[in-house]
Order: structure tokens, then sequence, then C-alpha cells
């Protein structure tokens, strides 16, 4: 297929993005205060204390995963990440497929943070006050409508709101862990951690993997960098090292000052913690809570939004997704992203029906963040394993301990893929195997049916000329046999 004209490439994304918008990003989409307050609870009760080697564990493939996605970035920077990588490495059949768990794996993690954040507002508001349905729908809208001003003003906008809550949640971890450290001879509790749960171990690592992705943000931002080659990546870096660093010192903060059985299958453990850091002024855990949790809607929102925006350019969705605004945003990608998180939100509290199945298809959204991780982790491996020359360059060279950290990392993924589906039933529900299974067979109807997918768009990944020179964002498609 012909390369369109590189001066008209339409719906290209504005590049403003500098490394200081990206680290943020990348830290604050981590969310890890709200991921203590939405998962600690079914951790513990799972896993118990050994709910902390279990972080560790899945720690190392994500860890590894951050390296190899900078290697991957200064190869390929482009607003669809993970699936145009696998086209670029395995070829367009497969990044179908890869599309598909990268919708499922994004999508099914926002309803999860929409409810949480209209639960701890109204906790906040009125803390004697038992919400009703009408009142938890209220809440959910607000979030959802305020998710969507930074969101549709642009990327910048949104990475400087972000910056301004990512400052109260920092505040506050430090905050909190000089309260802890102060309080800890007089309200420490003895920790025993017991036989391991083997099982249990392994379902709390997957659902740990919700606690420890967010930080690759700035892959899917890397087409709205000022230097697309050379940031995307490192904010992702510094993203996931940051959210292992909180969660090694908070959670051993908080399990050793918390009687296990109050924290196991607690709504928000940070509250029960609270109530004992802080007896009198507990309710104010909810404000760095909250602001954690907004900060993570609307940024795996934008992860999502800038995918849909990347595959409608080529047709494996609705071509009106790449359409760009006045301000350089993915609108309708956006607004029916943050609507549809919304309406399952809405369905999940009105109908116990639909409750029942929303609740196990959202709670597979650590299934499905472990299975993108392994295509990425199959697909660097691929490429890691051809010898390769930077662009203008002269001398093939490889990554050695790039390409045994990604071998190690599908293994490793592929390994919690395989013992969710044996230990998930008994921790989640009998049918959650049921429920994933179908969405991943349904993955090959979406594979069939995108077969008008047959070209590859490719962005120039230059870094925007100073001032006063030609800055216009440059893409070309490249043809591609499907």
């Amino acid at each position: 297929m012909a390369a369109e004209n590189p001066e008209q490439a339409p719906n290209a994304l504005r590049q403003n993005l500098k490394m200081a918008d990206l680290v943020a990003l990348s830290v604050s989409s981590v969310g890890p205060l709200f991921s203590i307050a939405a998962t600690g609870g079914v951790m513990a009760a799972n896993a118990g204390l050994w709910t902390i080697p279990a972080i560790a564990l899945i720690a190392i493939p994500f860890v590894l995963a951050s390296f190899i996605f900078r290697l991957l970035n200064r190869h390929f920077p482009h607003a669809g990440a993970s699936y145009h990588w696998s086209a670029r490495v395995l070829g367009i059949k497969a990044s179908r497929f890869q599309a598909w768990i990268l919708i499922l794996a994004y999508f099914a993690s926002i309803p999860p943070i929409i409810i949480p954040a209209a639960n701890y507002t109204l906790n906040l508001l009125f803390p004697s006050y038992h919400p009703s349905p009408f009142a938890e729908i209220m809440a959910a809208m607000f979030w959802s409508a305020f998710a969507l001003v930074p969101l549709l003003r642009g990327s910048r906008p949104t990475a400087k709101l972000t910056q301004l809550f990512l400052g109260i949640e920092l505040l506050s971890v430090v905050s909190i862990a000089i309260v802890a450290i102060l309080r800890w001879h007089a309200i420490a509790v003895p920790m025993h951690f017991g036989k391991p749960p083997i099982g249990g171990i392994i379902v709390t690592a997957v659902v740990a993997a919700t606690i420890l992705d967010g930080w690759e943000i700035d892959s899917y931002a890397s087409e709205e960098a000022v230097n697309p080659k050379g940031d995307p990546g490192i904010g992702g870096i510094v993203g996931a090292l940051m959210a292992l660093g909180f969660y090694a010192l908070i959670y051993p903060l908080m399990f050793g000052e918390t009687p296990l059985n109050m924290l196991s299958g607690a709504p928000n453990p940070m509250s029960v913690w609270a109530q004992r850091l802080m007896p009198h002024a507990s309710s104010l855990m909810l404000i760095p809570v909250l602001a954690s949790t907004a900060g993570g809607l609307w940024l795996t929102s934008f992860i999502l939004i800038r995918a849909l925006h990347a595959m409608g350019r080529e047709g494996l969705v609705f071509p009106a997704f790449a359409k760009i605004n006045s301000r350089g945003v993915p609108g309708i990608a956006t607004v029916v992203t943050v609507s549809a998180a919304f309406l399952v939100t809405l369905g999940q509290t009105l109908f116990s029906s639909l409750s029942s199945f929303f609740g196990l298809v959202l709670s597979a959204a650590g299934f499905f963040l472990v299975a993108e991780f392994f295509l990425d982790s199959v697909t660097a491996t691929v490429f890691l394993f051809r010898i390769h020359t930077w662009k203008g360059g002269d001398r093939p060279h490889g990554h050695r301990v790039l390409l045994a950290g990604a071998v190690l990392s599908a293994f490793a993924f592929f390994f919690f893929m395989v013992g969710f589906f044996i230990f998930g039933p008994k921790a989640i529900g009998p049918s959650v195997d049921y429920v994933v299974g179908t969405l991943i067979l349904l993955g090959f109807g979406f594979v069939f049916f995108a077969k008008r997918h047959n070209f590859i768009y490719m962005f120039h990944g230059k870094a925007v000329q100073p001032v006063g020179e030609s800055d216009a964002l440059v893409g070309s498609v490249e043809g591609a046999n499907g």
C-alpha cells in the first residue's frame, strides 16, 4: 500500500510532553495508595502475611518489563505501544489478538477505580451515612465527568493536574510513614507467616499485577513526547521502581501495626490501619487515597484511549476513535471509554445479576494485565533474538542481559497465568475460569473480524524542532500483509 504524504499526517497527536511530565504520569498512574486500599484486603484474605512475598515475586518480571519497554520504545515509539510492537516483530495477525487483550486488560481496570472513588468520596463527606445506590451512582458520575476534564483538555493539562495530585500522594506517603514509625512501639502486633499457602500466593501475585501496572503509560504517550525515542520508557522505569518502593515501605508497616483478621477482606485496609494510627483523625487517610484514586482513574483511561486512537487509525476498531479534536485529543475515544466504564459501574450498582457477572470480569483484570505483559515479553524475546542495528547505524549488536530478562519475564508471567486458572476458582469464584476462557476465545473472533486491519501506521519518532522551525507531526503508513 502506498505511503501517505508525510506532511499531511491526519489526526496526529501533539508532541508536548517533557520528561518531567512522563515521569509524573508513570508514577501517578500506578496509584500506590489507591492500589493498597482497593486490593490490600483481598490479598490479605488470600495470602495473609505472605502477601508481601507475593508482591515481591510478581514485581521481578514487572521491573524487568519496564527495562524491556524502554528498549522497545527506543526502536518503535507509538501510541499503540504493545500491540504495535507485536505487529512490527511478530506480524500483523498476532498484533490483532494482542490488541484484544490490551483492550480487556485496561477497560477491566477502569470500573474498579470508579466504584471506590465514589465510595471514598461519600465516606469522606458523610462519615456516618450509609450511602444508597443512588448516592453511589451520583458520586460515580461526578468522578467520571471529572476525569473527562483533563482528558479532553489535552495531554499536557492532564500531566499538570496529575503532578498536583501526585504531590499530595507523595507528601501523604512520607507523613504516613513517619507517623507509623513513631507509633510502632505503641501499636505493633506479632507477625507470624506460618506455612505458605501456595494457591493463595499465586492468586495474590496475579491480583498484585493491578497494583504494579500503570507505569507503562509513558509508552502509550510516546507520540506526544517532545523526544519520542529518548524519553518514553525512562518514566516507566522510575514509576515501576517507585511503586515497588512505596509497597516495600507501606505494606510491612500496615501488616506490622494492624491485626491480620482486621485487614483480611477489608474494603479499605488503609482506613482500618488509619484507625489505629490516628484514632481521632482516621478519616484524613481518605484524602490522599482519594487523590491517588482520581489520578489512577484518568490515567488508566488515558492508556486505553491512546491505544484505541492508534487502533482506529489502522482499522482495528471504529475509525472515529482516531479523530483528534481542536486540542489534539482523541475526543470520541475519550468520551466512549469513560462513558462505557461508567455504564458498567451503573449496571453493577443497579442490577445484582449484572453485578455478579461484571464482578467476575473485573476481578480478572489482573489476569489480562499479566497476559498483556506476557505477550510483550514474548515480543521482546523474539525481537532481541534477531540481530538488529540502531537506525542510521552500521554495526549489529545485541542485549544479552535484556534478552535473558525478557525470557525470564515471559516464563514468569506464563507461570502466573496458568496458576490463576488452577487456583483462581477457589479464591474468586468457580465461574472465573469460564469467564476468562470465553473472553480469550472472543479474541480469536476479534482477530477474524479485524481483517480490514492490513497496514501499520508508522510514527516518525522525531524530536520536535526548536521554535521557528517546522514542528509538524509526521506519520506514514507502511503496507503489510494481513
